[in-house]
Parts: structure tokens; sequence; C-alpha cells
């Protein structure tokens, strides 16, 4: 029979392989033309190195050069080595292209389109080839535009089994698909899809869930309840869906289906606007129950605007909560700098080419950010690490091909960092938090790679860094000095300085990190 694998590149692309029952992971990739990292294919380098996110798996034989028993209980595997025994999700420490793998591009038709209300649209696919798209529950892809060059970024609404692919758009008045369904669709039209992408989908459930979804934020859960039908034991699962207006209420027929499909699964309903039909009024955080939360043996899954996902991570802090995993996806319109309102599709890379100096990181951000809320040492040191590589590849591409306006902004960016801290310690953790964000963003932003642009986006240095920093937390000395010195270094077209500064500041920030996290898991 063999299982599922899911294997997630640091692109945000994913790859689902058949494994055979006695194969192993690295086996099945090459006959899937994956190429992913890979050396001795002996147990002996670690080359092959990856953390599981989700199933259990026959480690097989290796040496502690490659993998510790520490490393292995913490979730790594070798998948030269590894062969599943249930079905995995696979974090691959590579992009898609190294591994000359890519997103698959899918044609379509659409088949139905539901006009809800105003603000809330539906519509589904018949996609060509459907045996060969797999993805998992939570998942988007970038729909092409018809009659345009324009993407848009939505979530799967169905369960990766189901026929057809049905997705939810907010309407919005000057939104590029909002148009097109509006004005222009018809059913029998060819729509062109890549994809899937992104690191919110659920995994293996050990424990009850807790969904919590904000507006059109309902699709992806929609398709992980249809997943989870398939479970022959399926965990408790608690949904709050949460919306701003009584047009916004749609999806209450397709919830009211799992509470006969899906046994332990029970549903609310809240709106901030008073006087809607929802049974509340306020927002998701007002109905979450004690019992919802399992003494924090649970699962969250998250997913809305920015807002509403930070309130959710504050929310849980004050209450003193902290589950067993928190999972999140947040989007936001950004039409005012460009981008798309009905998901905050990002920025289109000609206009961060020509407004890299004024363009800030919040106006350019993708409209879905996805992670896994966590605040072990290992995560926050992996991401960091991943920052550095990223921070010395465009650090190869953009010395000395700077402008002057450019440097300019650099430095300004750079200066923005120094008021909000002390010396070794942060005054004002939120603007620290995102002005240095911001400058350490700069360089993907105008540098012409859209694969590292995205690449750091999905870093969750921002996040965790957010979630640890408080008034006080001691940081090392140098770190602001270090921003204005790797400008001098670019300034200079030092490309040498600028790697050692880059280098230095990686291994600095990760004991910052750790004893922000040891501070703050004292204070819980």
């Amino acid at each position: 029979m063999g299982h599922q694998v899911a294997l997630t590149f640091e692109d945000g692309v994913t790859k689902v392989i058949k494994v055979g029952d006695y194969e192993t992971v690295m086996d099945a990739a090459y006959k899937a033309r994956i190429n992913i990292p890979s050396d001795c294919r002996d147990g002996a380098c670690g080359t092959c190195k990856a953390f599981c996110d989700s199933g259990t798996f026959d480690p097989g034989d290796f040496i502690d050069d490659a993998m510790t028993e520490a490393e292995l209980e913490k979730g790594y595997l070798l998948t030269c080595q590894a062969v599943p025994e249930s079905d995995l999700a696979i974090q691959i420490p590579a992009t898609s292209e190294s591994a000359k793998t890519s997103a698959s591009t899918f044609t379509s038709t659409l088949q139905t389109l539901d006009k809800h209300s105003d603000s809330t649209y539906s519509f589904t696919l018949a996609v060509d080839n459907r045996d060969a798209l797999a993805f998992l529950p939570g998942q988007y892809v970038n729909l092409k535009i018809p009659g345009t060059d324009l993407e848009r970024s939505y979530s799967f609404s169905n369960g990766p089994l189901v026929e057809a692919a049905s997705f939810m758009v907010r309407i919005t008045p000057d939104g590029a698909m909002s148009e097109y369904l509006r004005d222009r669709a018809s059913v029998g039209d060819t729509i062109e899809f890549t994809g899937p992408y992104g690191s919110f989908f659920l995994r293996e459930p050990k424990r009850p869930l807790l969904l919590l979804a904000g507006g059109t934020g309902l699709a992806p859960l929609l398709s992980i309840l249809e997943k989870l039908t398939e479970s022959a034991a399926p965990p408790a699962v608690h949904l709050i869906y949460g919306v701003s207006r009584e047009a916004d209420i749609v999806g209450l027929d397709w919830l009211g289906t799992y509470e006969a499909r899906l046994p332990g699964f029970t549903w609310d309903l809240i709106a901030s606007e008073p006087g809607t039909s929802a049974p509340h009024t306020g927002y998701v955080t007002q109905i979450i129950e004690p019992h919802h939360l399992h003494d924090g043996d649970v699962d969250i899954y998250l997913c809305g605007p920015p807002p509403m996902v930070n309130a959710v991570a504050s929310w849980l802090e004050t209450e003193g909560v902290t589950p067993a995993n928190l999972y999140f996806e947040r989007f936001a319109p950004k039409e005012a700098t460009g981008g798309d309102a009905e998901t905050g599709a990002p920025v289109p890379l000609e206009k961060m080419a020509e407004q890299g100096d004024t363009l800030t990181s919040e106006a350019a951000i993708s409209s879905f950010e996805t992670g896994h809320l966590d605040f072990r040492k290992e995560d926050s040191y992996a991401h960091l690490d991943a920052r550095m590589g990223l921070e010395l590849a465009a650090t190869e591409l953009m010395v000395g091909r700077l402008s002057e306006q450019q440097l300019l902004q650099f430095r300004r960016l750079a200066e923005a960092t120094t008021v909000s801290v002390g010396t070794g310690t942060v005054l004002d953790p939120e603007a620290y938090v995102r002005t240095n964000d911001e400058f350490h963003e700069y360089l993907f932003t105008i540098c012409g790679n859209p694969m590292l642009l995205d690449s750091y986006r999905r870093l969750e240095v921002y996040a965790q860094m957010a979630a640890t920093f408080r008034e006080g937390t001691v940081i090392f000395e140098r770190v602001a000095q270090d921003h204005l010195d790797l400008v001098a270094a670019f300034e200079a077209n030092d490309k040498e300085r600028a790697r050692e500064i880059i280098s230095a500041h990686s291994r600095d920030a990760k004991a910052t990190m750790a004893g922000a996290i040891d501070a703050r898991e004292r204070s819980l």
C-alpha cells in the first residue's frame, strides 16, 4: 500500500510522493524525479537530514555524526534511511529549485460560481489531470485571473480527495479577482493555477483541535474538516468562526454538514458588528472556553487577518495558555500599496523594483504568511541560520549594485533600529521588532530575486522575536551598530566585511534569542 509523504521546500512549494512499504523517503523522491539533498546515502553524513512535522517512521541506521538520538527524538530524520510507518509531512532544508522540481501548473474549468453575498463568492474548478494535484488540507495555490497576467492566492476549501477544487473569495470594489468574478466570469472559463504552497496544513492529529477562522479564513479550515472525516477515530474538534458584518456570514450550511459527518465536532459563530444574526457579538477570543483548550493539550489552527492572528497569540499569552502547537495563516488587504484588496496578494515585483526605496516591509508583505508559532531554541536557531544564509546570498548579489538613493534608504532603516534599544536591553520591543525586520528585509525587496524574497518572508524570525521580546529583554550590545556597520560595508563595496558582520550578527542573535526564550518560559 505505502504512504503519502509531503515534502515542503524552503520556498513554500510542496510535493506529495508515494512511498512504498519498505522504501526510504529518498528513494521514492528520486523515483519522482525530486533531487532532495544527499551525499553518502548510507546514514553517515547528515546531508539529507530533515524535520518531520507529522507522522511516524522507522529511522533506519545512522551514526551520531549524521544525526544524534536527541535530534531523532525532536523529530528529525535522514531521508536516505527513514521508512514511513504512516503518512508524513517533512520540511526539506532546500528550495524546490535546488531540488530540480517546482510548483506544478494546472489547467481547470470554472464549474460553479456561487454569490453568497456582496462580500463573499465561492467557486469550484474542474481540474485537468486531477490525479496529479496532490495537496495538504490548508494549503493554497496561485490562480491566474482570466484575461490578465495577474495572479492571486487562495486556499482550497475542499479536501484533498474531493474531485472539484473549491475556493472562497472576499469581494472588494477594486479587487482584480473580484472584478472578474463579479462582472465577467462564466461557467466554462479556463483558469490556470500553480501550487500547492504554504506550511499551514493539518498535521497528524494527536490531540483535540481548536480551529479559529476570520472571514474567508474559513476556507482552509473547511479543507481540514473534510480531511478529518476520513479518519476512523477523529479527535474532538471545536471551530470558532468570526466575521465583521451580516453580509460576511456564509458557509453555515457547510459547517452544519460536518456536525453529522464528523463525530465530536462543534462550532460557534461571532460577529464584531452588533445586530447581526450571529449568536455572539465581539471577537473570537471572547468565546474560547477553558474546555476548548484542554489545559494546553490542544493543537490550534488559526486563519485570518493579521490583527486577529496577533490578538489570539496575545490572548493566549495573557491567559497563560501554551498550546501544544499553534499553526497560523494570516492575510491582509494591501490595495493602498498596489496589492490586491480581496486577499492582500503580494505587490508585483515590478512595483517593488520601482519603489524599493520607499515601499515598507508592511506594505510589501505577501498575502499569506504561514507558520508554526513555537518557541523552542532549536527552531529559533534554525530560522536565524536560514536568515544568515539568505543574507549572505543577497550580499553576493547586491554589493556594488546599490544606487545612492538605495544606500541612503538602507542607512535610514539601520538608524531606525537604534532608537528602540539601549545599552544591552530592548527599550520598545514592538518598535524594535518592526524596524529590525524592515532593515533585514530591505536587501531582498530590491535584489530582483523573488525566490530570495519569498524564502525570507517564510521565516519565523519576526514572529519569534515579537513573541519573546519584552521591555528590558537583554540583547547583545552591538546589535544596532552591526546594522550601521553593514551599511558602511555596502557603501565601501567591501563584500568580505559585509559577510563577517552578517555571520557574527547571526551568532550573537542566537544567544539573544536563547536568553529571551528562557526569560519568557520563566515568566509563564
